[in-house]
C-alpha cells in the first residue's frame, strides 16, 4: 500500500473543503473520472457542473479521479497501488457508476492508463456482471462516441443539465436484474446512447456501411440541450489552488457560439445560442458570495455577450476583477477594454485564424482587416500590454500567398502595437499561437482532408523565416503528431479505438496503425465522399447535412455565410 498516495489525496481533499471523507450510508455512488491530472480537470466548468449535480441530492454521492501527476504515475505503478478517490481514497470497482467527462479526442490517450490503474478491462465486453457501469459524457460524447464504442456501456448525447436527472432516476429505481437488461433500460432514455447494440459493417473500400440498431433501439440519438440557461448555472462549486485557474471563480454566461465559423464544432454542436441574464448572472456573482474576488466569464464567445460590460462594471464596483480567455475582434467596445484594464488584465486574446481575406472568407470568420487593426489599436490604447494572436495552417484552398499574408498582417499588427507601446512607455509582446487545421464533425469542413505533415512542416518554416527576425514576437506551433492523433480520433470509427493501448505506450501513429491494419490516410487525408456515412451521423445534432454540405461548398468557393440570429432557422435548429 502506498501511505503516501493515500495521504496525498487524502489532504488535497481537506485542502478544498476543510472536512474529512464523505460518508458513503447506502447511496448510488458515481465515480466521477477527468482524464487528465487534477490541475487540469478542476479548472473544467462541466465537470464541476455535474459533481455540485450528483452531491446536492440525497440519493447520489460522487467523488472524483484523475489522471495521476507524473510522479504519482510512478509511484502507482512502483507499488501496484491502484486508481482511488479524492474524497474517500476509495477505488474505482467500488462504485455504482463511473462516469468519464471528455472534452478533448488527446485525452483518449489517457484511458487505457486509467482503467489499468483502476484494475478493470479497458473493452467493455471483458468487463463482468459485479463491475461499474461505464459512462461517457462531455463534448467528445456528442461530438463522435464512435472511437470510444468499444470501451464504454453508454454514452450522454448532450448536457449533463438535461441528461443526468432521468439518468439518475432510472439507476436509482432500478430493479434486480441483469447488466443486458440494465442496459437495455437505460437506453430507452432520451439522450442515452448504447454502442454494444448496434451492428456495424463497413464497405470493401472501409467506408462505414451502415449502424443497425437492436430492436427497441433509435436508429439515430438526439442530443439533449437546456433551453433556458437560468434553470440553472454553470459555475465553481470546488475552489482549489492546486489548479490552472486556483485563484479564479469561474462563471458561465452563454453556451454555443452565433458565428458559425465553418472549422468550429462548437459553433455547431452547442446550436441555437444561449445566454445567462443578467440579472441571473448579478445574483449568481453577486449576491450569493461575502466577497466576490477574481471572476472569470466562461463562453465560447464572451465578447458577444450582450451585456459583458455591464456585468463586468457591476463585479468591478463590488470590489472583484474580472477575466475572460479571449475576446472577439469585432464584437470588443471601449466599455469592454475599459472594465477589463481596470481589473488588471495584462494579456488578451485575439484570433484573426487567418491572413489573408480569402482564408477568413473560407471559414467564414466575419471579419477583415480594418477591423482587426482597429481591434489591436483599442486594446493598446486600453493600456493591455500583451496580445495573443491565433492562426491556422492546412485550411482547404490554402496557398503559400495566404501563409505569407499571416506574418504580413503580424507586421501590421506589431506595428500598431510598438508605436502605442512606446506612447505609453511600455512595450509588450505579441505571442502568436499557430496550429493546423484539424477537420472536426458536424462543421462544414467535415468533408475536408487534414494537410499532409511534410506541407504543414514547410509552412512552418515559412513562418518562421518571417517572423523569428521581429523583436518582441513568440512564435509557438503546436505538435503535428499530437495534431494528427486528434484528427484521426475526431473523424474515427470504432475500429480506430483499437489503436488507444499502443498510442498510449508510446507507438507513433504510422506504427500503430500499422500494427492494427488501418491506414492512417485513409482517416486524415482524404476528402470524404459526399453521401458518405459519417460513425457521427449516429447522433442527431439538429443541425442538417444538407445544410453543413450547402456551406462546405461555399467554403470551398471562398464565399462567406450567414451567422446565426434570432429566429434563424436556416440550419434545421431555431436560435
Amino acid at each position: 500500500m502506498s501511505r503516501h498516495l493515500i495521504e496525498k489525496y487524502r489532504q488535497r481533499f481537506e485542502l478544498e473543503t476543510g472536512l474529512t471523507a464523505n460518508p458513503w450510508g447506502g447511496r448510488l455512488s458515481v465515480a466521477l473520472v477527468y482524464p487528465n491530472t487534477y490541475h487540469q480537470g478542476m479548472s473544467n466548468l462541466g465537470l464541476q457542473t455535474v459533481y455540485q449535480m450528483l452531491n446536492t441530492r440525497d440519493e447520489t454521492l460522487c467523488e472524483r479521479f484523475f489522471l495521476p501527476d507524473p510522479e504519482d504515475l510512478d509511484e502507482h505503478r512502483r507499488t501496484g497501488f491502484p486508481l482511488v478517490s479524492v474524497e474517500s481514497q476509495r477505488p474505482l470497482g467500488d462504485f455504482d457508476l463511473i462516469a468519464f467527462s471528455i472534452s478533448f479526442e488527446n485525452d483518449y490517450l489517457n484511458l487505457p492508463i486509467l482503467f489499468e490503474l483502476g484494475r478493470l478491462p479497458l473493452w467493455r465486453v471483458e468487463r463482468g456482471e459485479h463491475q461499474p457501469l461505464v459512462l461517457c459524457g462531455g463534448v467528445c460524447a456528442f461530438l463522435n462516441p464512435e472511437p470510444l464504442a468499444d470501451i464504454m456501456d453508454l454514452f450522454a448525447v448532450g448536457e449533463a443539465e438535461v441528461i443526468l436527472p432521468p439518468l439518475l432516476e432510472s439507476l436509482l429505481a432500478r430493479d434486480a436484474g441483469d447488466r443486458k437488461q440494465l442496459l437495455s433500460h437505460l437506453s430507452q432514455l432520451p439522450g442515452v446512447y448504447q454502442p454494444g447494440g448496434y451492428t456495424i459493417s463497413y464497405g470493401e473500400t472501409g467506408e462505414l456501411q451502415a449502424m443497425m440498431p437492436a430492436e427497441n433501439l433509435p436508429e439515430h440519438v438526439k442530443r439533449q440541450w437546456q433551453s433556458h440557461l437560468d434553470d440553472s448555472q454553470s459555475r465553481t462549486c470546488v475552489a482549489t489552488p492546486d489548479t490552472e485557474f486556483g485563484s479564479m471563480h469561474l462563471v458561465e454566461v452563454s453556451r454555443g457560439c452565433p458565428r458559425a465559423c465553418r472549422f468550429c464544432a462548437a459553433g455547431f454542436i452547442y446550436r441555437p445560442f444561449r445566454e445567462h441574464s443578467l440579472g441571473h448572472l448579478r445574483h449568481e456573482i453577486l449576491e450569493e458570495q461575502h466577497e466576490v474576488g477574481r471572476v472569470g466569464l466562461v463562453a465560447a464567445a464572451v465578447s458577444d455577450y450582450s451585456e459583458l460590460a455591464e456585468i463586468g462594471r457591476a463585479i468591478l464596483d463590488h470590489g472583484g476583477e474580472v477575466s475572460v480567455s479571449s475576446v472577439r475582434i469585432d464584437a470588443i467596445t471601449i466599455d469592454q477594454v475599459r472594465v477589463l484594464a481596470d481589473a488588471g488584465h495584462k494579456t488578451l486574446a485575439l484570433a484573426p485564424e487567418a491572413g489573408s481575406q480569402k482564408m477568413r472568407d473560407v471559414i467564414n470568420k466575419g471579419i477583415d482587416e480594418t477591423q482587426i487593426l482597429a481591434a489591436v489599436k483599442l486594446l493598446a490604447e486600453g493600456g493591455i500590454p500583451n496580445l495573443k494572436l491565433y492562426f491556422m495552417i492546412g485550411l482547404p484552398t490554402e496557398s503559400e500567398a495566404d501563409i505569407i499574408a499571416i506574418a504580413d498582417l503580424t507586421v501590421k499588427i506589431r506595428q500598431i502595437w510598438e508605436a502605442i507601446g512606446k506612447q505609453r512607455g511600455r512595450l509588450g509582446r505579441l505571442h502568436l499561437s499557430v496550429n493546423p487545421f484539424v477537420p472536426k464533425p458536424w462543421t462544414p469542413l467535415q468533408w475536408a482532408p487534414m494537410e499532409q505533415r511534410g506541407q504543414l512542416e514547410k509552412k512552418y518554416r515559412l513562418l518562421q523565416k518571417r517572423l523569428r527576425p521581429l523583436p518582441n514576437v513568440d512564435l509557438n506551433f503546436e505538435s503535428l503528431r499530437q495534431a494528427e492523433i486528434q484528427g484521426l480520433l475526431a473523424r474515427g470509427d470504432r475500429r480506430v479505438g483499437r489503436l488507444l493501448p499502443l498510442l498510449a505506450g508510446g507507438s507513433s501513429l504510422k506504427a500503430a496503425c500499422r500494427q492494427v491494419g488501418l491506414d492512417p490516410a485513409f482517416y486524415l487525408h482524404r476528402e470524404r465522399g459526399m453521401d458518405e456515412l459519417f460513425p457521427w451521423d449516429i447522433i442527431e445534432q439538429g443541425v442538417q447535412r444538407g445544410h453543413l454540405r450547402k456551406e462546405y461548398e461555399e467554403a470551398l468557393a471562398a464565399r462567406p455565410g450567414h451567422v446565426c440570429h434570432p429566429g434563424c432557422r436556416r440550419c434545421g435548429l431555431v436560435c
